[in-house]
């Protein structure tokens, strides 16, 4: 259904290392910077790009948005967790574990990175 997620970022280096640490936790390679600067990540079939405001102003988040990524395990989503948090993000809503709701057991983490951007990672339990 969707071909990419782009951020907007104002320190495309802070956000970098905040995303080569969280995204390599789940098993991709460092991003790769292109000639107009931004970041592109490309892992299992989907691109995630950190770019700066094309028009020039300040990068925001979504209030309300959750960009969420996947995990394998929960033992992984703890690592992309500590990962985010050792490279400058922030824990937010409850700390790392087991959701149940209308979707079953779920595993969720949650952060935001150096930009403010609200991310989750979550792993569906059996």
């Amino acid at each position: 259904m969707f071909s990419h997620v782009m951020v907007g970022a104002d320190d495309i280096a802070a956000s970098k290392a905040f995303y080569d640490a969280t995204l390599g936790a789940l098993g991709c390679k460092p991003g790769m910077t292109d000639d107009k600067g931004r970041v592109i990540y490309a892992h299992d079939g989907a691109l995630f790009m950190i770019s700066n405001p094309i028009d020039g102003a300040r990068a925001t988040h979504a209030n309300g948005g959750t960009i969420g990524f996947r995990a394998s395990s929960p033992k992984q989503a703890d690592a992309w967790h500590a990962a985010g948090v050792a490279n400058g993000g922030t824990s937010v809503e409850d700390p790392p574990g087991v959701r149940e709701g209308g979707f079953g057991k779920v595993y969720l983490a949650y952060l935001r990175d150096p930009a403010g951007n609200k991310l989750c990672v979550a792993h569906r339990l059996a």
